[in-house]
């Protein structure tokens, strides 16, 4: 477990970029998902983002938004899916609810088939030359770690998830998501605010140790004076010094994933 250290980071939108919603077939079913890649004409890695409670919302298609203008093809499946469809909630007391019986809904197969998915659905587009990591936020923190654990990802990024030593939740069940690390085969890269009331020292600890028991490369990296969601642009617990370490982080990250994986 490593202290992260302010850098001052200089972040270039070399790529213009468009979105779109899309739609991925998983099991007979359709999954609607944001896309966002770059406009000019090539072939880019691909990323898989993962959303939190509130669904594909303005920060989670920022997110994909910015990792197009980095040079990426970025999709952001809608993972309450199969409870509605296109759900986006407020970040309010009633959306928080809604969002957390949502949560309940998912299951561990089903969220493992629509990680699987959204990764082919990016290797069969034309653009996507290979599908090099999974990003994901908070609750999306917690699918991108089972994903990292279930599917082949070179490099997964989890963004202070919580969840993952306990059973509250149906998708860490019938054991705790962090039982499945050793099936984990690429890289994991774990970022957690310091004064996250979600993700409290002793999961850390817990999750730290089974990352180095399993033999896992990673990191596990606290953000100094951060919160959670500090990567949620237009949120209250956004955190502009501590999203912009973790972007470059983010950057580094991928751009070693994606020089590693030029196939298709």
């Amino acid at each position: 477990m490593r202290r992260a250290r302010r850098a001052a980071v200089r972040w270039d939108m070399a790529n213009e970029y468009v979105g779109e919603r899309v739609r991925v077939e998983v099991g007979g079913e359709v999954m609607g998902a944001y896309l966002a890649r770059p406009s000019a004409p090539g072939r880019y890695p691909g990323v898989v983002v993962a959303h939190q409670l509130f669904g594909v919302t303005a920060d989670v298609r920022g997110i994909a938004d910015r990792l197009a203008g980095q040079g990426r093809v970025a999709i952001a499946p809608e993972f309450h899916h199969r409870s509605g469809a296109g759900i986006e909630l407020p970040v309010t007391d009633e959306g928080r609810a809604r969002g957390f019986a949502l949560m309940r809904e998912l299951s561990r197969d089903g969220v493992v088939s629509d990680m699987s998915a959204a990764m082919s659905y990016l290797r069969a587009r034309g653009e996507v030359r290979a599908v090099t990591g999974v990003l994901g936020v908070s609750l999306g923190g917690h699918l991108a770690y089972l994903a990292a654990a279930r599917l082949a990802v070179p490099v997964t990024l989890v963004l202070y998830a919580g969840w993952l030593t306990g059973t509250e939740i149906p998708v860490s069940t019938p054991e705790p998501t962090v039982e499945l690390t050793g099936g984990i085969t690429g890289r994991l890269v774990y970022v957690v605010g310091e004064q996250d009331p979600v993700v409290p020292p002793a999961d850390r600890r817990v999750i730290a140790d089974r990352l180095v028991a399993e033999g896992v490369s990673h990191d596990l990296v606290v953000v100094p004076g951060a919160g959670h969601a500090f990567l949620a642009e237009g949120t209250a617990g956004y955190s502009p010094a501590a999203a912009e370490f973790t972007w470059a982080l983010i950057e580094r990250e991928l751009a070693d994933a994606d020089s590693q994986r030029t196939d298709g």
